[in-house]
């Protein structure tokens, strides 16, 4: 049996984030609301653009295009999708599945266009009555991957129509319907303005779920208390770091009690031995961490965690609560992205601010052309090194090209970031 989803929705309006499509008054920074979804425990966003011309729909684009390169989950696109380049176009903004409304006339013949082109796992259609599945069963369970109901009216009229499963939209939550709701094998996950709502908390909905026999994807550690080393307190020391930048965070300790609070809830769980209390971090400050991992070490008896931190570790305001400095040697920094990053903010800082005689600016004043052309005798210059068995020659001809390729990413507003990420969707 499949895990259940909850699967949130951003419906976005002019690049930002609104309530709903009927609603859209009060706007949210998109950014901070996927990430909130992607910490909080949510499976799934779908990012439904409400666009009105063509110009805000690029610009929703670009915003699912950030969203992508700043969160961990999946996400599905919808909304103003008319032909085949529309759906190229949120696949290419990262959506690993596109909505197509099967309201619309049109659908049925994009549903196999696009089927054909990307493939029927990328491709999703919504629902809100059953007229597009009747037109459509002889073709239909070989080009979609997943149905999103509208209608939770339709579910009864689903189960003798169609086997392809499917996510419901439910706009309350209702513990005891959701259950009985998610023991059908057809049904995916469930959608609905509960979920979206951000002081929804979607793991204490998981945890109780999984405790009433759902699949749900939750932790599920492989590891319990029993099996670690405690100190003669009954604690087990922790190390937090921050799971994109390794970036040691704080230290503090767990006892069973927070140790299991943590892996139920996603949210670090301390014990405070000042206090002598449970310390859910960010409970008063905000600055919660999000768990993304938990390990023991060859001992058992110390815990890393990797967390996404909102806000910052250490109550003092700093990030993290290592800052004072005890001793310090200078030492190369051979980390591949922090020496990409390195390189990349010097030359960020010669476009900003200009040396006389800077070879760097030197490109920047002639221009993106030069650049290019920069670019590309480097790239030859790296074939014809190649092409000698010595290795030292090919070496320094790669570092001229990423040097070259890093003033174009500069010069375009392209970062590392970017690219790592688009690396880890393909």
């Amino acid at each position: 049996m499949e895990h259940k989803n909850m699967v949130a929705t951003i419906y976005l309006k002019d690049g930002m984030a609104v309530k709903s499509p009927t609603d859209i008054d009060v706007r949210f920074d998109v950014i901070r609301l996927a990430s909130l979804y992607d910490d909080s425990g949510v499976d799934k966003i779908i990012c439904y653009d409400l666009s009105s011309t063509d110009e805000e729909h690029e610009k929703n684009l670009l915003a699912i295009r950030e969203i992508n390169r700043n969160i961990e989950i999946k996400t599905a696109g919808g909304g103003n999708i008319k032909r085949l380049e529309d759906v190229k176009k949120f696949l290419y903004a990262g959506c690993i599945e596109v909505i197509l409304n099967g309201s619309k006339p049109e659908t049925i013949d994009l549903v196999k266009e696009a089927a054909l082109r990307f493939g029927a796992n990328k491709i999703l259609v919504s629902l809100s009555n059953v007229d597009f599945l009747f037109k459509t069963l002889d073709f239909l369970e070989e080009n979609v991957h997943e149905l999103l109901i509208m209608n939770k009216g339709l579910l009864e009229s689903l189960e003798n129509i169609t086997s392809i499963p499917y996510i419901v939209d439910i706009p309350e939550y209702d513990f005891e319907y959701l259950c009985n709701l998610l023991k059908s094998d057809k049904i995916r996950g469930i959608s609905g303005a509960f979920i979206n709502d951000r002081n929804t908390d979607i793991m204490k909905i998981k945890c109780e779920l999984s405790d009433a026999g759902i699949k749900m994807d939750n932790f599920e550690p492989k590891l319990s208390w029993s099996d670690l080393k405690v100190n003669p307190q009954g604690l087990v020391p922790v190390v937090v770091q921050d799971y994109q930048t390794n970036e040691v965070l704080m230290m503090a300790y767990m006892n069973e009690e927070a140790f299991n609070n943590t892996i139920r809830v996603g949210k670090m769980t301390y014990w405070s031995r000042s206090r002598n209390e449970l310390w859910l971090k960010g409970e008063t400050s905000g600055h919660y961490q999000f768990v993304k991992s938990l390990t023991a070490d060859c001992d058992f008896d110390t815990i890393l965690a990797k967390v996404s931190q909102v806000g910052v570790a250490c109550h003092t305001g700093s990030p993290t609560c290592f800052f004072n400095e005890i001793v310090k040697k200078e030492y190369v920094e051979r980390n591949p992205l922090k020496i990409f990053e390195n390189v990349y903010s010097v030359i960020e800082d010669r476009k900003v601010n200009p040396q006389e005689g800077s070879y760097t600016n030197y490109l920047f004043d002639k221009g993106l052309d030069k650049i290019l052309k920069k670019v590309g005798e480097e790239a030859t210059e790296i074939v014809i090194a190649a092409k000698n068995p010595d290795s030292e020659e090919t070496r320094y001809e790669i570092s001229d090209f990423l040097y070259h390729l890093m003033v174009l990413m500069v010069e375009k507003g392209v970062t590392w970031e970017d690219i790592t990420s688009e690396l880890a969707q393909r």
